[in-house]
Parts: structure tokens; C-alpha cells; sequence
């Protein structure tokens, strides 16, 4: 029962301090290069969960719906990543121009053999994405995306403070705009199948 008792006070510390950053990061969000791009996206080179090396260059002429996660993550990564598999099972033959991914935030945890696991609970087509810490840390500000392991964690048992915003990506690798993870399928159904 005490285990039980900590393990849902610290979820509910992650929950304040993501709704804390999660404030930061939409106020990021809506910055603006002098041309009225989005500082959203950049270039990243990562390993998928079946060994293959990934970059956004290869992912061009694809939308793309990416979120920063990890597979020990209790609630936000699996309602994330549900909501996407749904989303895109409901559009049908159109969802072949989207690709959905997970860049994991969690790289000393999230190994290759874990990701390809995880990955297999979702979409069919998820890329499950790692790299080194510095390529991750890279991505994550490339995208504007906080982590970090939550206080009081050790070595081996911790969850990850992250932003938990789905990032939808154009064709050309822009940013076109972000959903929440409470966003419902038919919501997000509807502004995917405008641009599709």
C-alpha cells in the first residue's frame, strides 16, 4: 500500500511540474523567426527500434506526428501514442502519408530490443526512435522539448519529466502545429484529414 501511495504522489508531482513547463513551452511555441517560421523542427539522425539509422531527411515528403517519450512513462507516453495509433487507424488509407514517432527521452533505459516491444503495442508503422544523449538532448532542442529525471529518483527506478506534446511536421519538414494529449481521435481525426 506505501508503494502504491508513492508511486501516485509522484505521478502527481510529474503532472505539476509538465503543466509548469508545458506553459513555458507553448509560450515557445508561438515564437517566430523573422519570416514567421515556427522555431519548431531541425535536423536529427537517430537509430529506429529495428537497428536502422533515421534521419528527417529520409522522412521528407510525409507528415509527421513525433513525441518525445519513453516506455517505463506510467500514463502521458501510452495515452500519447493511443491517441495517435487511433487518429490514424480512423483516416484510413489516408494515414499513409503520416508517420508517427516516438523519440525516446530515456535512451539509458529505452534500449533497441525495448523500443521495437513498446512500438508494437501502438501503430504498426511507429518509428521508435534513440540515439546518445547528446543526440537526443540535440532533437529535444531542436523541438523545444523539456526532460528530465523527476526528483528523488535514483539510478535504476525513475520517471522523466517531459513536454508531452504530439508535434505534427509537414512534408518539407516545418512545423505546422501541435495537439495536446487530451485531444480526442474525432479532433484530431478532423484537422489531420484537412491537411490530408
Amino acid at each position: 500500500m506505501a508503494s502504491r501511495s508513492l508511486v501516485r504522489g509522484i505521478v502527481i508531482a510529474v503532472f505539476l511540474a509538465i503543466a509548469s513547463v508545458t506553459g513555458v513551452i507553448l509560450f515557445k511555441l508561438y515564437e517566430r523567426t523573422s519570416g514567421g517560421d515556427a522555431l519548431i523542427g531541425g535536423p536529427f539522425n537517430l537509430t529506429d527500434q529495428y537497428g536502422h539509422q533515421v534521419s528527417d531527411l529520409d522522412l521528407r515528403g510525409q507528415y509527421l506526428l513525433i513525441y518525445f517519450g519513453y516506455t517505463y512513462c506510467p500514463d502521458a507516453c501510452p495515452t500519447a501514442l493511443g491517441v495517435i495509433t487511433a487518429a490514424l487507424d480512423k483516416l484510413g488509407e489516408k494515414a499513409n502519408r503520416v508517420t508517427p514517432i516516438l523519440i525516446t527521452v530515456d535512451p539509458a533505459r529505452d534500449t533497441q530490443d525495448l523500443l521495437k516491444e513498446y512500438a508494437s503495442s501502438f501503430h504498426p508503422r511507429l518509428l521508435a526512435l534513440r540515439g546518445s544523449d547528446a543526440q537526443i538532448s540535440a532533437v529535444a532542442k531542436e523541438y523545444r522539448v523539456y526532460f528530465g529525471k523527476a526528483k528523488g529518483a535514483d539510478d535504476e527506478n525513475y520517471l522523466v519529466d517531459h513536454t508531452t506534446l504530439i508535434y505534427l511536421m509537414g512534408p518539407d519538414g516545418k512545423y505546422v502545429t501541435h495537439f495536446g494529449i487530451e485531444v480526442s481521435v474525432d479532433d484530431f481525426v478532423a484537422a489531420l484529414d484537412k491537411l490530408l
